[in-house]
């Protein structure tokens, strides 16, 4: 099996893919800036003595939580490495991002790193800091100097990038946080400390960073604009690496008058009129930075940036008050000693979320806006994760990740594809493949969580009405497993691949299918059978591996109990009992299949008579029947047995995805021995669904502990080496983060998890045999 994994395959793949289309939905982000908190005060942004308040909003629910994470550090080239190690900060769905200079980098003092900017599906850096602010005395022509700072405050915290400095009798506090999807603002708050009045004048500079190229390198251009500067940017179709159109723009607009020059790459805006800063007073400068990709938005987020402009601390009260909302969600009830990591989490997920724009309709989350294969688009188990954990915190956008995905769920209409109606696509990104896009995939789907997270969200954020619209779209996936991954219709699924012109042999079906899975490169998967799936007239539906899945088959189990607890809430009583008739017949096949008692362990099931497949040793993936509640209690306790033992699953950082007695078992290998904090955590609510508590809570803190930097200011990875903990490919992974917030959070709850169907609550400190209902 090759190691190349989905994502870093679809940047290279050529085959052009089908879409179906659906009706667009409103902006998550402008329902926050339309409707919170409009009581926000309403003071003038410019006005010359207004009074300070960057640094005082910092404290309260901040208190704490500075420098989550380490987001200093300037860009050294256009391109970043395909793993950025800068790590960034964006809200609201914004399709541009910064970080930070460090203190030592007095060219960059004043500035933000940036704008890291989506080429509508790849990160690419506009400058190493476009917007650098400035001061003049006019009176004694001298530059104030924010180098002369020795120990400035350069720091980030939950919504907003902070700067602080003490130099020639001024105190002078920049904060950048968003307005909109679409618009970042900056406050510059300037306090005379000294005995006399000070006349300044405010300047702000910057310089194109280029791609060495062409097209490219050629594709921004500056221009000085009536109330700032502007990069428009050529149109470039470089579906592997960089998108941009003509309408595309990032904007800097001032709120006090100002005039621009442009020489080159570089520019520079001064303001028309000094101010004079009488002691003891405070004179405040906005300006705003828009990033948009069509002159439809740019009048959509014409309000943001005025009020931005205007009334800036009622812009920031009100992001302020959102994003106390958040963390006091998210942390409650969270120890002293783990709030950082969960807030951290919390961060990690709201900088990944994105706004509608292209053919993305409603806001999601991507997987890390540092990586290039990952920034632009969103995956469908990925959303599941991350909308349940999301729920927490911001029960809306985690709904609308969802739905995002089912946006383009298969229908009978299908003019390419109708024998997948009620599939869900695995990727869909900024550009549809029937546009060109190469990112966007219907090769294959992914595992079936939508039901569980659409009950979590719904758990969490009470929407009825969104249960309502969720459960036929939820049951029409549900069958579409059965009816085009089910090769022999005995009621037991496997993962496989569509008819697309790119599954054109067995070797690319088998690609597909082991990508379905989303454990694209297991070991259980090496050299697997692929069967051709047919309809009642013969017509070729799709493919299956020859093999039945064991977390194939607990996922659909559990998606037919939370299928089951839709039905009841909406009144559909009678289907209620039916998806739990079926949950039981189904359970019992797992129980008497997949199970192997010589080794005691699950494993997938050979279609062609082998039986359970042993030979592929033991994966994480057989720990899914603990965690959907599907094992007898004699099967928990063996398979605890493996979790718990260091030659097998309890290795340095615990919980690798193949154990480490598998002779296939390759630390480096991605889905071959790397720790993914999502299975892991699977396999820990499993210890907890069968009463072993202590052995859940210590798998835990070693999960965390070992992890590096994971309890410190470090990014969250995508995995972990299992024997020294250093994190592994992508950092400021969405679905970690995702499982570190739930590690603080209700999915813990027992109402949360699958297997305690019946809402009962028990402690025991010896495992039980489960009983479902």
């Amino acid at each position: 099996m090759s190691d190349l994994s989905r994502r870093r395959f679809a940047a290279s793949s050529l085959v052009p893919l089908g879409a179906a289309l659906l009706p667009a939905a409103p902006a998550l982000a402008a329902e926050h800036q339309q409707t919170e908190h409009q009581q926000a005060d309403d003071q003038q942004a410019a006005h010359p003595q207004s009074t300070p308040g960057a640094e005082a909003r910092t404290a309260g629910f901040r208190h704490g939580l500075h420098d989550l994470l380490d987001l200093r550090g300037l860009p050294a080239t256009a391109e970043p490495p395909g793993d950025n190690p800068l790590n960034v900060f964006a809200d609201l769905g914004a399709w541009h991002a910064y970080g930070l200079p460090s203190p030592s980098d007095h060219d960059a003092l004043g500035g933000f790193s940036g704008p890291l900017y989506m080429a509508e599906e790849y990160p690419w850096y506009l400058s190493r800091s476009f917007s650098r602010f400035a001061l003049l005395d006019t009176r004694s022509h001298r530059a104030v100097a924010l180098s002369e700072d020795r120990s400035p405050t350069v720091e980030s915290a939950p919504g907003l990038l902070l700067q602080s400095f003490h130099v020639d009798g001024l105190r002078i506090a920049l904060t950048l946080r968003y307005a909109s999807n679409r618009t970042a603002f900056v406050e510059a708050k300037v306090h005379n400390t000294g005995r006399r009045a000070r006349t300044l004048r405010a300047s702000w500079s910057g310089t194109l960073l280029r791609h060495t190229e062409e097209p490219i390198r050629s594709a921004p251009r500056l221009r000085a604009t009536r109330t700032g500067v502007a990069v428009g940017f050529a149109r470039v179709r470089s579906y592997t690496d960089y998108l941009t159109t003509n309408a595309a723009r990032f904007e800097v607009a001032h709120a006090g008058a100002v005039h621009t020059s442009v020489h080159g790459d570089g520019y520079r805006t001064v303001a028309r009129e000094p101010v004079t800063v009488r002691p003891g007073r405070t004179a405040t400068f906005a300006w705003s930075e828009s990033y948009t990709f069509t002159e439809a938005e740019r009048r959509r987020d014409r309000q943001a940036v005025r009020e931005a402009l205007t009334h800036p601390d009622r812009v920031a009260a009100r992001g302020d008050e959102r994003w106390r909302e958040y963390l006091s969600r998210a942390l409650h009830g969270v120890a002293a000693d783990r709030r950082r990591t969960a807030a951290k989490a919390v961060q990690t997920l709201v900088t990944n979320w994105r706004s509608p724009a292209g053919a993305l309709r409603k806001d999601g989350i991507t997987p890390s806006l540092t990586n290039k294969d990952f920034a632009g688009g969103f995956w469908a188990w990925d959303s599941w994760k991350e909308a349940a954990s999301t729920a927490l915190f911001a029960p809306r956008l985690a709904a609308s990740a969802i739905e995002s995905m089912f946006d383009y769920q298969i229908t009978a209409a299908s003019e390419d594809r109708p024998q997948d109606a009620g599939m869900v696509p695995d990727a869909v990104f900024y550009n549809k493949a029937s546009a060109g896009g190469q990112n966007w995939n219907e090769r294959n789907s992914k595992p079936p969580l939508a039901a569980w997270a659409v009950w979590l969200v719904y758990e969490r954020g009470g929407d009825r009405e969104f249960l309502r619209r969720m459960y036929p779209k939820l049951t029409a996936y549900h069958a579409w497993w059965y009816r085009d991954r089910d090769h022999d219709h005995n009621g037991l699924a496997e993962y496989g691949a569509t008819v697309d012109p790119a599954n054109d042999s067995t070797k690319e079906r088998r690609l597909a299918a082991a990508w379905e899975s989303g454990m694209d490169n297991a070991p259980r998967f090496d050299g697997a059978g692929v069967n051709t799936n047919t309809d009642r007239r013969g017509r070729t539906v799709g493919y299956s591996l020859a093999q039945e899945s064991v977390d194939l088959n607990a996922y659909l189990y559990a998606e037919k109990r939370y299928l089951a607890r839709a039905a009841n809430v909406l009144g559909r009583h009678a289907e209620s009992a039916d998806w739990h008739r079926q949950a039981d017949r189904l359970k019992g096949r797992i129980q008497e299949r997949m199970y192997d008692p010589a080794d005691g362990f699950f494993h997938d099931y050979g279609t062609d008579g082998r039986g359970p497949l042993t030979k592929a040793g033991k994966g994480i993936e057989g720990a899914i029947p603990l965690w959907a509640g599907v094992a007898t209690g004699r099967q928990a306790a063996s398979v605890r047995a493996a979790l718990v033992d260091p030659a097998q699953f309890a290795t340095h950082m615990p919980l690798p995805t193949v154990a480490r007695n598998n002779p296939k078992f390759d630390p480096t290998g991605y889905w071959r021995g790397l720790v993914w904090l999502d299975q892991a955590y699977f396999a820990i609510l499993g210890l907890r669904e069968y009463g072993y508590h202590r052995d859940a809570g210590a798998t835990t803190e070693h999960l965390l502990f070992h992890a590096r930097g994971l309890l410190g200011n470090g990014p969250i990875h995508e995995n972990y080496h299992p024997l020294t903990g250093v994190g592994r490919n992508s950092s400021n992974f969405s679905w970690s983060a995702a499982a570190c917030t739930s590690v603080y959070g209700s999915w813990s709850s027992r109402r949360s998890r699958p297997g305690n169907w019946s809402g009962r609550t028990s402690t025991p400190s010896t495992p039980r045999e489960h009983q479902g209902l």
